[in-house]
Formats: structure tokens, C-alpha cells, sequence
């Protein structure tokens, strides 16, 4: 079997640089708010990841099979039709919390808001914390 490669990677791009290029002006803005949220909650600096990601923090891992690799603790990506709200999933405080965040989408990994005006920054910082809390139970977080 093939030793698959890690694909999502930091980036040499600073975010503030990420976020100059991007085209949408409300968007420009919603990633800058979140970069502050982010580095507030997380106590991390920011960082740019493969696939457009912002993260914050990263963490060793090993699986069980062997597969081991690098990922980002905590993050946002700024897409087009939505925002991606990574990091925030994990423990039965932040299970109960999520609907408490406002209009989004689940997923396994993360959440998805298409503006962020329709979430509750507040209790976005908390998730970003107690998203931190668990995956420190689990692995080193360290800053990116």
C-alpha cells in the first residue's frame, strides 16, 4: 500500500496577505473578524493552510493504522458560497452549545454559515475554546 502525503499544509502567504487577495469585499471583511475571533479565542497567531484555510495552532497525530501527519487545531475557511468553521465539533459542552451559534449547516468536521452575521460571535468564541479544550485532552496543541 502507498504512503499517502498530507494535503493540507501551512503556507509561506501571511493571512493578512490571504485576505487582501481576495475579491469579495464582504467577505475580505468577515475574514478579517473571524482572523480576530480566532486569534482571541484560540491564543494562537494565524496561519494560511492549503485550500484557503486560516488556521490557528496545529497538532501531531497518530492513528491507530500508523497514518500520522500535522493538521491545524482551529480555523475558518473564507469560500465563496460559505463560510467553513473548523474546530469547533468535540465534547458533549460543545455538542449542546452548537445550536445556540445561529443559522448554519453541520458536517462531520465542521460548520458552514453562509454570512457571518447569521452566527452568535459569542458563543463562536466559546466553541473555539472548548473545541481547543477537547483536542488538547487528545494530542499537544502547540502555535502554528
Amino acid at each position: 500500500m502507498a504512503k499517502s502525503t498530507q494535503k493540507t499544509k501551512a503556507e509561506a502567504q501571511s493571512p493578512e496577505d490571504f485576505i487582501a487577495a481576495m475579491t469579495d469585499p464582504r467577505r475580505q471583511a468577515e475574514a478579517r473578524q473571524l482572523m480576530a475571533i480566532y486569534a482571541a479565542a484560540s491564543g494562537y497567531p494565524a496561519r494560511v493552510y492549503t485550500g484557503g484555510m486560516i488556521g490557528f495552532g496545529h497538532y501531531a497525530y497518530t492513528y491507530d493504522s500508523g497514518h500520522s501527519g500535522t493538521a491545524m487545531a482551529t480555523g475558518f475557511a473564507p469560500r465563496k458560497a460559505e463560510l467553513s468553521l473548523y474546530g469547533l465539533r468535540g465534547g458533549a459542552q460543545s455538542e449542546a452549545l452548537l445550536p445556540a451559534l445561529g443559522k448554519v449547516r453541520e458536517a462531520v468536521s465542521c460548520i458552514y454559515a453562509r454570512r457571518l452575521e447569521d452566527i452568535d460571535l459569542a458563543v463562536l468564541s466559546r466553541l473555539i475554546v472548548l473545541g481547543l479544550e477537547n483536542l488538547r485532552n487528545r494530542y499537544p496543541v502547540t502555535p502554528s
